[in-house]
């Protein structure tokens, strides 16, 4: 049974943001994580990532792993993510 995560980000450049979330496509497959990046249309400093994923501790492992902490440092992400879980 897989749960719905949406993560909420704070960012500097989406653009820079989108081409680092697309350069971890196959670890996040990998992991069995399957994920879809948008842009807030009403704030440009905010990115929304809804995911599926096979349980939170899958998605906090993942987010976890040093290269994946570099590639959101290099996404000009600002701060910690807020994750919420959805179960339906």
């Amino acid at each position: 049974m897989s749960i719905t995560a949406i993560i909420v980000l704070k960012i500097e450049d989406y653009e820079k943001f989108e081409a680092a979330f697309a350069s971890r496509e196959s670890e996040r497959t990998d992991a069995g994580i399957n994920a879809k990046a948008y842009r807030d249309m009403d704030d440009a400093s905010k990115a929304v990532v809804i995911e599926t994923v096979p349980s939170k501790e899958a998605l906090f492992a993942f987010m976890a792993k040093p290269q994946i902490q570099q590639t959101m440092r290099n996404a000009t992400i600002q701060e910690s993510p807020d994750v919420t879980f959805l179960d339906g």
